[in-house]
């Protein structure tokens, strides 16, 4: 073949590709910076002839923003977390969910389906799951409390601390250190909560979001961090010297979801990426690259050995028994959002 027939022949080829993605659709999905592996997206696009385009949120309140705001029509898939579930189901903003197109539902474990941000699974299909805890450089000679207090008492702070720029998380995690009911409302616990948060805030480096308290660590600029339990185990993966913990007094439990937009342009291949992600090889091909636990069951036989038995991405049931899951406060929430403003004008 001459170099002129060879390049008509490559110019052809790339042409009737693009046709072939272009009639197959285009899906496009919103979530989290390093939480679906490009393998995978590549994977799906070649056995679906489509084409896949992914765009990254680091915040619950940002993709909410950009959602509420048009988003919807722009996007097939989000991956919201569980507390975000109730703002998107309250305002009409997903597309039901056809579990009949969803053979491979029947892998995820009972005890992740049907949870009260949305009973029966109408709306959601379990991702990945996961808690908020400490990550943090040990020291030789310095041993490090397993406790919410290295944040939130001046005298046991390790050195450096980030907090995490996440609202509902650090006021959580300090209602949890004051003994308070996880998802209070009450004013004067707030206020307590509030003021614990600004007086951390003075001794700390600032906030962060989940990948820049995780470098925070990694590069020795801070001893401690609050992120979540994959972002954490990663860090503990590259330095050994560094640890990954759920306090004492108990955290954050959740699950993310794949969810289908109300106005998405592509419910079809929507509905045919989240039954590929249900696939066993699939979904432990995530959980075997960013180390948060899987909710499929199948998954489990293809996670690898040393990461299916460590209790810190998949904690013991008296571990369990002190995580909790965030509740919807739904007018109350302002509550929260009040603490939250008060301490960044700060």
């Amino acid at each position: 073949m001459t170099a002129f027939f060879r390049n008509l022949f490559n110019v052809i080829l790339a042409a009737l590709t693009i046709l072939s993605a272009s009639a197959a659709g285009q899906l496009n999905i919103f979530t989290w910076s390093e939480y679906l592996p490009p393998e995978v997206v590549a994977d799906f696009e070649k056995r679906f002839g489509c084409k896949v385009v992914v765009d990254f949120y680091d915040s619950p309140e940002a993709m909410l923003t950009k959602v509420q705001s048009g988003g919807s029509g722009l996007y097939d898939i989000i991956v919201p977390s569980d507390e975000t579930m109730a703002v998107l189901i309250g305002q009409n903003l997903l597309a039901p969910i056809n579990q009949g197109k969803l053979p491979n539902l029947n892998n995820i474990e009972a005890r992740f389906l049907n949870q009260a941000f949305d009973p029966g699974n109408k709306f959601s299909i379990p991702y990945q799951w996961g808690t908020l805890g400490i990550l943090a450089r040990t020291i030789p000679g310095q041993p490090l409390e397993q406790s919410w207090s290295l944040f939130f008492d001046a005298k046991k702070q390790p050195g450096p601390i980030l907090l995490l720029d996440s609202p509902g998380d650090m006021i959580r995690a300090a209602l949890k250190f004051k003994g308070f009911d996880f998802n209070s409302t009450n004013p004067k616990n707030l206020k307590e909560v509030r003021d614990l948060l600004a007086e951390a805030k003075k001794r700390s480096l600032g906030f962060a979001n989940t990948v820049g308290a995780r470098k925070g660590v990694l590069d020795k600029s801070a001893r401690a961090a609050i992120v979540y339990s994959g972002d954490g185990i990663q860090v503990t993966q590259e330095d050994p010297t560094v640890a990954y913990f759920i306090p004492r007094e108990g955290s954050l439990v959740f699950i993310d979801s794949l969810v289908i937009l109300r106005e998405a342009p592509h419910i079809e291949l929507a509905h045919k990426f989240i039954n590929y992600i249900l696939e066993p090889e699939v979904g432990a091909r995530i959980s075997n690259t960013y180390l948060f636990a899987t909710p499929n069951r199948e998954a489990k036989k293809f996670i690898r050995p040393e990461l299916l038995t460590n209790s810190v991405i998949y904690p013991d049931e008296e571990t369990m028994r002190r995580l909790e899951f965030a509740r919807h406060l739904g007018r109350d929430a302002r509550l929260y959002d009040q603490v939250w403003t008060s301490l960044k004008s700060q």
